[in-house]
């Protein structure tokens, strides 16, 4: 058996090769490790990221509410984690391929970011917008996919524009959100995607619960110049206050200068009826110096003041009297002005039954299709005027037309 390898020799072959193949990947580690990039922390201080965090949050929440309104379940996102990453981060942090939703404003702040969601999160999300279960997902992710998740980013990211507008006092706007499907090992650097991901930039993590047919994680990414932009923004807000004492200061003195004049000038007038009353017996021993005194001051206030006091004591008061009319209302008919609204028209509505059906059932009618109401056979049907509910009957023919016969008055 000249010309074979023994067992031996082929387990030492076997062995080289796995040799080589592990020396093959140290290198390419040491390679990967060697060209990563080195994130640089200081980019965004501490008071930038509790910040960032907290816009985030409150948008989000704003958020949630109008995806609990399109989706018809309850949606919960948690508190936001900032950090700072690369596009190799992203690679390895976040399942593929995954919905990249891109957010550029156009009013009040410069700049975008990103919204990255999973596939599957997607698909739930369409399903539940399009009145199913949220468990249909089978398929590739489409065009319908595409754009019930760019509409609803669009209400979604619209709501957090406006809290942000309050909170920054400033109108902010977005354009209409444009999503695609990316596949996170077809690229090598992000800045095929948007320019921002060739470097370093801010990534906020949150988690999302739908109900209980999504738990999953969502992220933005923030350009950091735009992170930074809008840390300055809401600082810079609470500066303008300070002026505001100067300018109010000097409004009280003139004010207060003022009113004791206006009072000085009441108050003698109050007081000179008591005054004059004792004008005479101090007159009594100087009759050259006052001789001037009684015909310019006494004439002057006592005419005028016996005019306006005298007529005061002398008024008659009595109590008013009036006419007892509740004798003649009692007489009336509590029912003769209810023919002032006899001739008001009403509308009537007969109901035979109501059910509930989603959109996608509608989408099925057809002549022919039955839909089965909420009623049994034989109960008695409702009968409403103007929407509310008054009586209920049972159906007759009249000659060639339906009718109602009422069966019983709801008090």
């Amino acid at each position: 058996m000249d010309g074979m390898l023994s067992q031996d020799e082929i387990n030492a072959l076997l062995n080289g090769m796995d040799l080589s193949e592990a020396e093959e990947g140290d290198t390419d580690d040491t390679a990967a490790e060697t060209t990563s990039s080195v994130i640089d922390d200081s980019l965004l201080t501490e008071e930038e990221r509790d910040a960032i965090g907290e816009i985030a949050n409150i948008s989000m929440g704003s958020s949630a509410t109008t995806l609990y309104s399109l989706v018809n379940r309850k949606v919960d996102i948690t508190t936001p984690q900032v950090s700072l990453t690369d596009w190799t981060g992203v690679v390895e942090g976040y399942e593929r391929p995954c919905v990249f939703i891109q957010i550029k404003y156009t009013a009040g702040l410069d700049g975008s970011n990103i919204l990255v969601l999973k596939e599957h999160d997607v698909k739930v999300i369409t399903d539940l917008m399009m009145g199913g279960d949220g468990t249909n997902t089978e398929g590739e992710l489409g065009e319908l996919h595409l754009s019930a998740i760019s509409e609803a980013m669009n209400q979604m990211m619209g709501s957090a524009a406006t809290s942000l507008s309050t909170m920054l006092g400033m109108m902010i706007d977005i354009s209409p959100p444009e999503a695609s499907l990316i596949d996170l090992n077809a690229f090598n650097t992000g800045g095929d995607i948007a320019s921002f991901l060739d470097g370093t930039f801010a990534k906020i993590a949150f988690r999302m619960q739908i109900g209980d047919v999504v738990d999953s994680s969502i992220m933005q990414l923030y350009p950091i110049e735009f992170a930074k932009s809008i840390f300055n923004s809401v600082k810079g807000g609470d500066e303008p206050a300070e002026p505001e004492p100067v300018a109010a200061a000097p409004q009280p003195a003139p004010m207060q200068a003022e009113m004791p004049q206006m009072d000085m000038s009441a108050q003698p007038q109050m007081g000179m009826p008591q005054m004059n009353m004792g004008m005479p017996q101090m007159n009594m021993g100087m009759p050259q110096m006052n001789m001037g005194m009684p015909q310019m001051q006494m004439p002057q206030m006592n005419m005028a003041m016996p005019q306006m006091q005298m007529p005061q004591m002398n008024m008659n008061i009595q109590p008013a009297q009036f006419q007892n009319f509740s004798t003649d209302y009692s007489a009336i008919p509590s029912n003769e002005n209810i023919g002032l609204i006899m001739d008001v028209p009403l509308e009537v509505t007969v109901e035979l039954g109501r059910t509930n059906k989603s959109i996608s059932e509608i989408l099925d009618f057809a002549p022919g299709t039955i839909i089965e109401l909420d009623k049994i056979a034989g109960e008695p049907i409702d009968v409403l005027v103007n929407g509310k509910f008054v009586a209920k009957g049972e159906v007759v023919v009249i000659e060639e037309s339906f009718g109602i016969r009422v069966t019983e008055i709801i008090k």
